[in-house]
């Protein structure tokens, strides 16, 4: 744990869509300056602000204020609505002030298409963003409208080539199986047109049907609004997976985690630090943070947020120090999501053979209904696991 990653969230889209579960909104241009200075302003007030919410820097914290960062990800929202003034002067505060900025290999900004021009993505270049994640979500023009997106499938198209236009090598595509009016046809439409353009990295999640959302709450409570009849079903969106797994797989791309696809040496380096129980630090209303053994995160109103941080208080809403037992339920159910597994040693290191050992009448019960695979000391799910995966993370709980 001698590097760091920074995530910071900008919870603001031009609109909201129907199934989105986030702590975003609609916002007028006139609050991303007020938004943009706050963030500043986190930045500077660490890590007073960590010990204002008491959060022990003596054990561990202190020190990951000064791990060199190696991972950045704007995400949100939809960061780019930002502008290229106001993310310089953010990337400013972070590589000139507290974090250390000597080797950061992988800079990724989330953008929508429509939201940003030649001129944006240049300058975007220039303060060292060298990856985009694209929320294309589909190519389908009637899938995209229905849920509230603004944009089309060719301008997706458009953004991709301006982004290569501009010199990004390194571009990630969003893709969502289970979109209203979705087809087979339609499915296979967009994943062909993804493919067509040839990125480095496809992510494609199942929609969830979720409360927090507008059409997942809809569709919970059997309506109709928000084009909730047309949502298809399990069997379409198991289908649907399993389509895009052989199709992305035919095309080269590698799956490395349930949900991402990419192609060699080409996976996100900063979700991984999730997966792997590696520390990052997130900044900005609802941002989350890690340090290995606790985890704390902001106040997620936009509203709130500025107001805490402009009197000079601390964001932190939440803290929640794991025990041992939960940091090993942890490096489960996380570790378990990626293709390459977990590594028993690697536990047993860390937390000791007594309480990994636990876990043996688990895995081994699992292993024998094959739902994962086990070599030696290396565990992972086995592929017809990947559809039912909370299932079996569910056994990795107390």
């Amino acid at each position: 744990m001698n590097n760091l990653g920074i995530y910071v969230q900008v919870p603001f889209c031009s609109s909201k869509c129907s199934f989105c579960n986030f702590s975003s909104r609609v916002a007028p241009s006139s609050v991303f300056d007020t938004y943009s200075h706050a963030l500043q302003q986190e930045i500077a007030q660490l890590p007073a602000s960590y010990e204002e919410a008491g959060i022990e820097l003596s054990n561990g914290s202190a020190g990951l204020l000064t791990f060199s960062v190696d991972t950045v990800y704007f995400g949100g929202g939809t960061p780019s609505l930002l502008g290229a003034e106001r993310l310089r002067q953010i990337v400013a505060v972070l590589s000139r002030g507290r974090f250390r900025f000597e080797h950061v290999l992988e800079f990724t900004l989330e953008i929508a298409p429509g939201s940003a021009g030649h001129d944006f993505l240049g300058a975007a270049r220039s303060l060292g963003i060298n990856r985009l994640s694209i929320g294309a979500q589909s190519f389908d023009d009637r899938e995209l409208s229905c849920v509230g997106r603004l944009h089309s499938g060719s301008d997706t198209g458009r953004l991709f080539d301006m982004a290569r236009g501009a010199g990004f090598t390194n571009i990630s595509l969003d893709l969502i199986a289970g979109l209203p009016y979705q087809t087979e046809a339609s499915w296979h439409s967009s994943l062909a047109e993804a493919v067509r353009l040839q990125p480095e990295h496809i992510s494609v999640y199942l929609f969830e049907i979720d409360e927090k959302s507008r059409l997942g709450g809809e569709v919970l409570q059997h309506g109709t609004r928000y084009h909730a009849g047309a949502v298809p079903g399990d069997n379409f969106m198991a289908d649907a997976y399993e389509t895009a797994r052989a199709i992305l797989g035919s095309e080269g791309y590698v799956q490395y985690e349930i949900s991402n696809f990419a192609r060699p040496c080409q996976e996100s380096l900063h979700n991984q630090k999730y997966w792997q129980l590696q520390p990052y630090i997130g900044l900005g209303a609802g941002a989350h943070s890690f340090d290995g053994r606790r985890r704390w995160s902001n106040v997620p109103d936009p509203d709130v947020y500025r107001a805490e941080v402009s009197s000079g208080r601390s964001p932190i809403a939440e803290i929640n120090l794991l025990s041992p037992e939960e940091q090993l339920e942890e490096f489960f159910f996380l570790g378990l999501r990626q293709q390459k597994g977990i590594d028993l040693r690697w536990a047993n290191c860390r937390w000791g053979s007594i309480p990994v050992s636990r876990w043996e009448s688990t895995i081994s019960m699992l292993a024998q209904e094959g739902w994962i695979e086990r070599q030696n000391e290396r565990v992972r799910l086995s592929e017809r696991a990947y559809l039912v995966s909370n299932e079996i993370f569910q056994h990795f709980l107390s």
